[in-house]
């Protein structure tokens, strides 16, 4: 087998958690795969790298950030290569230029255009383990790129979808996908299996354990993704990404998601004409202001109430955008003290009553729903924050997920 392993920042925090991986890697060596090991940076370096870069300027050139942070994941790949070759494997680290990844040009947070597997190829057929510096490549002009939060699992993706490998495995500090957030939920399961989509789902509604853009691409590239803990041996089966079947559609609900990261914004008495919510969007769409749920009220007078959704993190954004729009609308209020539960699974699609279940355990919880976002493997709604939590309890419950 063809196996990509990507180890994150407390997977390689220290010398001795180094030296844990690569005798994972050896194991797996060992076992006759060939093995191709994407790292991050460990833990803290890459805060610590930006701090050096921010004792000489507030606003320091993305590109020469981009060169520094980069340096972060060299590091670890190196001192993991150089374990390997002690340990009597042969090993070699690679760059991201090295291992033939191009990217575009948007320093910090680029884009992978590209990857040309041969520099990788040639290193396995020498019987080498490969060991790649995550999280970067290079633009066209051959400056150095980073790919943004999340990088590393990205690129362990991409790499696995252009070697065409059997499997990519994720290891991290926890040991799979969970039914919901084990702190807020004693009683979450992991979760065996799950598809793309109800992965997408569960990231971009605030599970942590991936990034979107890592599934995304696995989806597009169809690379199974297996999610593990690097520091179990025992028990360790992980959870797998993959493809949905129709056994999945089975299972009502898979998980449970918690996002406190929102706020609300309401514009009251916003004149109503064609194109007005062109203009508002579009302007918010500019300051790259992420929109996430929208209601509009019926008109009454020529006016409306517009209600949607963003990150509490640009609510100041937000009220610089719409200083434009007090003047023609009654009042515009915004509110932080919410909290967005959400349900995924796939078999929504052929099971009915999932919403009326998820209406009744909130109503007998004397939860008041204030907003309703639905598709075809999704309800999301927006509730006071201070009940998130017992939200979530009650609905893991309610769909018996705790069994």
């Amino acid at each position: 087998m063809l196996i990509v392993q990507k180890y994150g920042g407390t997977s390689v925090g220290d010398l001795d958690r180094i030296q844990n991986v690569a005798n994972r890697v050896a194991k797996t060596a060992k076992a006759g795969n060939d093995v191709v090991v994407v790292v991050s940076a460990m833990s803290g370096e890459t805060n610590k790298l930006l701090g050096y870069a921010n004792h000489f300027s507030k606003t320091p050139p993305q590109r020469e950030i981009d060169l520094l942070v980069s340096s972060g994941e060299r590091v670890t790949s190196a001192l993991l290569s150089i374990a390997l070759q002690e340990m009597g494997l042969k090993a070699i680290a690679m760059t991201g230029r090295q291992a033939g990844i191009k990217t575009d040009s948007n320093h910090t947070k680029a884009r992978i255009s590209f990857i040309d597997p041969e520099p990788m190829k040639n290193q396995l057929k020498s019987g080498k383990i490969v060991v790649i510096a995550g999280f970067q490549g290079i633009n066209e002009n051959g400056d150095v790129t980073t790919l943004g939060r999340g990088g590393s699992d990205l690129t362990a993706v991409a790499i696995a979808g252009a070697l065409k490998a059997d499997v990519c495995e994720i290891y991290t500090d926890v040991d799979g996908i969970y039914t919901t957030d084990p702190r807020i939920e004693s009683n979450a399961k992991r979760l065996n299996k799950i598809s793309y989509d109800e992965m997408l789902e569960l990231a971009s509604l605030g599970a942590k354990v991936m990034q979107s853009r890592s599934v995304e691409l696995g989806k597009k590239l169809n690379v199974d993704i297996l999610v593990k803990s690097s520091f179990k041996d025992e028990d360790n089966n992980g959870t797998l990404i993959t493809k949905e079947s129709k056994e999945m559609e089975k299972v009502l609900v898979s998980g449970i998601a918690l996002d406190k990261n929102q706020a609300r914004v309401t514009i009251f008495g916003l004149e109503d004409k064609p194109g007005i919510n062109a203009e508002l969007f579009n302007k918010l769409a500019d300051k790259h202001i992420n929109v996430d749920m929208i209601i509009q009220n019926v008109s009454h007078d020529g006016k409306a109430n517009v209600t949607f959704t963003i990150p509490q993190t640009e609510i100041d954004l937000a009220k610089n955008v719409l200083i434009d729009f007090e003047k023609r609308c009654d009042e515009i209020s915004f509110d932080d003290s919410i909290a967005k539960v959400s349900i995924v699974g796939v078999g929504m699609k052929s099971h009915s009553g999932v919403a009326a279940n998820a209406f009744d355990t909130m109503a007998k919880e004397n939860i008041n729903i204030q907003m309703i976002s639905t598709s075809e493997i999704k309800i999301s709604m927006v509730i006071d924050e201070k009940y998130g939590e017992l939200a979530v309890r009650a609905l893991h419950s309610a769909y018996n997920l705790d069994k």
